[in-house]
């Protein structure tokens, strides 16, 4: 950010810095390229030279910092803090990770009567308690959110002048946390009120479904049952998956010219770790939809889209929440129940399965009360055709599916109107927020660790990264 104009005068500090970061530039610039700047020019000279300017600057730029902090430490002998008198006891060296790598620098240490110390240089710089400056902890907890702590620690390793330990970044992941937690709700809510609508929004959608992630916790495991008898602890192997939720708030456009579709201007998303009858995540989800409201005029079309799980409109159904919703079931989940009932009608590859398929998959998008002529269709075929057992109990549990749906099936009417039908962000929230990042090989998680991951996660996703970290510098710059 840039604090005077290009045409004004440098302060004496500045003079001061810029003198300290030349010395150190040139040292630096002599030590390290003298040799290789004689050499013949290849890959390896060249390589020789951008390390010798890479350290060279890292260490300017040091020396600047370092004679900018010693500058703004505190000069008087005797301070108050609060209610408390502090006198200067000596000065203390500490490190820190900088931008540019490590660096050692003294601060003025001060101690009241009971031996509590204070450092007001820590204090004022927002670093009490901290090892990385706040432009490294942004970058590592930026990173983190879309791959491992190790993979962030090797990617500053190739890419950046400082390098953190994995370790490090643990360590710094959970003081971010610490400092917002507990404030989530505030600092979402602060978030929230400084967007505004996209332009020409037409429709609302709100969305919300699950995806597995394996806890660290015990639990019966999942998959072919071992083929040998086990006992002992491999019996209780930490082996719990447990539903994660994930919600999207999506605003819609006009159908552009040649689309069917409608255009999706922005979509915004909450996900919580899993958590019995979801409670966090319900309320985070109201909360978010109480803000996508308040940002929508009257004539906007609101409607919930989500998949078939019962436990989700369990939840929607005659919640008062949500009145004046239309509802809606994905279409393409729909039309997965519909191929599962086209296989136990006539046989699972067969031609008039497809045929039935096809026929029926078009009249739902085409024709209204297309779901009640899919259960004629059904019922019929039912009485006529003669079914083995499982496939009559197959097509007896699509049956119910459509009875129980059928009300939120008029893909017709909403194709005419330009809304949308199928629930694609909310289903690419569970794959790009939850199990691109908390299901790769190996991983279990504990709550508090994978919500730590997630809620970073979907600051990022949900293009509100810079506005996050505002936040959080001022609730640091508060403490």
């Amino acid at each position: 950010k840039k604090l005077a104009q290009p045409n004004e005068e440098p302060t004496m500090l500045v003079e001061k810095m810029l003198v300290a970061a030349m010395a150190e530039y040139k040292k630096f610039l002599l030590e390290y390229c003298s040799g290789a700047a004689e050499l013949e020019l290849s890959p390896a000279s060249s390589a020789l030279i951008v390390s010798g300017l890479h350290q060279a600057a890292n260490a300017a730029s040091k020396a600047a910092l370092r004679l900018f902090l010693e500058a703004k430490d505190e000069t008087d002998d005797l301070i108050r803090v609060g209610q408390d008198s502090y006198r200067f006891k000596f000065l203390s060296e500490r490190e820190a990770l900088s931008p540019w790598g490590k660096m050692r620098f003294a601060r003025r240490l001060f101690q009241n009567a009971k031996d509590q110390s204070h450092v007001p240089l820590d204090s004022a710089w927002g670093m009490s308690g901290e090892f990385m400056m706040a432009e490294v902890r942004e970058a590592v907890a930026f990173a983190s959110a879309h791959v491992t702590p190790q993979e962030v620690a090797e990617l500053m390793e190739k890419s950046a002048q400082f390098h953190p330990h994995r370790t490090q970044i643990l360590e710094a992941l959970e003081r971010i946390e610490a400092r917002v937690s507990d404030l989530r709700d505030s600092v979402d809510e602060r978030i929230r009120e400084q967007e505004s609508a996209p332009e020409n929004v037409r429709v609302l959608v709100a969305s919300m479904d699950g995806a597995n992630v394996l806890l660290n916790e015990p639990g019966k495991k999942r998959g072919r049952p071992a083929e040998r008898p086990k006992g002992g602890a491999e019996e209780e192997s930490k082996t719990s998956y447990k539903n994660a939720m994930a919600g999207s708030f999506s605003f819609y456009g006009a159908v552009e010219e040649g689309k069917k579709c409608p255009r999706r201007l922005r979509t915004r998303y909450v996900v919580h770790m899993p958590e019995d009858l979801a409670p966090t995540f319900k309320r985070r989800f109201e909360d978010e939809l109480n803000a996508a409201e308040g940002l929508c005029s009257q004539d906007v079309v609101k409607v919930i889209l989500c998949d078939g799980a019962r436990s989700i409109w369990s939840y929607i159904d005659g919640n008062l929440r949500f009145a004046g919703y239309e509802t809606l079931i994905d279409y393409w989940h729909a039309a997965e129940h519909l191929s599962l009932a086209a296989e136990a009608l006539f046989g699972k590859g067969t031609e008039k399965a497809k045929a039935w398929y096809n026929d029926y998959a078009e009249k739902l998008l085409e024709q209204d009360n297309a779901a009640r002529a899919v259960l004629k269709s059904m019922a019929y075929y039912l009485q006529t055709l003669k079914l083995p057992r499982s496939r009559r109990d197959d097509l007896k549990t699509q049956q119910t599916f459509f009875e129980r749906n059928q009300s939120k099936m008029n893909y017709a009417d909403f194709r005419r109107r330009g809304l949308p039908i199928g629930s694609g962000p909310v289903e690419a929230a569970c794959k790009s927020l939850i199990k691109n990042r908390m299901c790769r090989s190996g991983m279990r998680w504990s709550r508090e660790g994978g919500q730590r991951i997630l809620d970073l996660r979907c600051y990022v996703k949900s293009n509100r990264w810079d506005l996050f970290w505002k936040e959080y510098l001022a609730l640091q710059h508060a403490a």
